[in-house]
C-alpha cells in the first residue's frame, strides 16, 4: 500500500456496528479535509483527473443508491435478488475483488458525476456539495445502522463492477470505495 493510501484509513470492520462506525470515522476526516481545501482546488479537475468536488459528488451518487436498496423490504430484497447461498466476505477479500476490477479498467459508469462548468463562486459551491456528501453520508449511516447481522449476510444487492453482493459486502464495498477515492484527491493534492 502506498503511503497515500493511507490517508483515510477504513480499518477492517466485521460487524455491522463497525462498518457504521468506520464509515462515520471516514466521513468526519473527509469532511474536515475537504473542507480545508480552498474552493479553487475543490472545483477544478486535478489534471485529466476528476476535481475533488467531483468525487465527492460521485460518492454521494453511489450512496444515494445504497441508500435506495437498503431501504427496501429485505422480502423485496430476496425477491428481486435472491438470497445468499454464501456467507459473507470478509473486508480485505471485498476491497481486493475491487482493486482487481479496476486493474482490468473498472469505471464509475452511470454513477460518474454528471458534467458541469466550473461554479460562478467556488466557495459556495464547495459548502454545498460538501452539505449534500453530510445529508448522504448521515442518510446512509443511518440506512445500514437497522440491519440484523443475520440480515446483513442473508441479502444481496446488485453492484454494477462486482455483481451481487450482500449487504455486509456491499457496506465493506462502501467504505473502502469512498476512502479510495478520497485517497485519490489528497494524493493529488499532495503532488500538485
Amino acid at each position: 500500500m502506498k503511503d497515500t493510501e493511507r490517508t483515510f484509513e477504513t480499518g477492517e470492520p466485521r460487524s455491522g456496528p463497525e462498518i457504521v462506525a468506520a464509515l462515520e470515522r471516514l466521513h468526519d476526516d473527509s469532511q474536515r479535509y475537504m473542507s480545508a481545501l480552498s474552493p479553487s482546488i475543490f472545483s477544478h479537475p486535478q489534471g485529466p483527473k476528476w476535481a475533488p468536488a467531483d468525487h465527492v459528488r460521485h460518492l454521494s451518487k453511489s450512496s444515494r443508491a445504497l441508500i435506495s436498496g437498503l431501504s427496501l423490504p429485505n422480502l423485496a430484497l430476496g425477491f428481486m435478488f435472491g438470497r445468499s447461498p454464501d456467507p459473507s466476505r470478509s473486508f480485505p477479500v471485498v476491497r481486493e475483488v475491487y482493486r482487481a476490477r479496476l486493474q482490468i479498467g473498472g469505471s464509475a459508469g452511470r454513477f460518474a458525476p454528471s458534467a458541469r462548468p466550473l461554479p460562478a463562486d467556488p466557495g459556495a459551491w464547495q459548502s454545498e456539495v460538501l452539505s449534500s456528501w453530510s445529508k448522504t453520508a448521515s442518510a446512509l449511516r443511518g440506512a445500514a445502522t437497522g440491519w440484523a447481522e443475520p440480515a446483513l449476510d442473508r441479502y444481496r444487492l446488485p453492484h454494477p463492477l462486482l455483481g451481487r453482493l450482500t449487504v455486509r459486502e456491499m457496506l465493506f464495498f462502501t467504505l473502502y470505495h469512498d476512502a479510495h477515492h478520497l485517497n485519490l484527491v489528497a494524493s493529488r493534492v499532495e503532488a500538485a
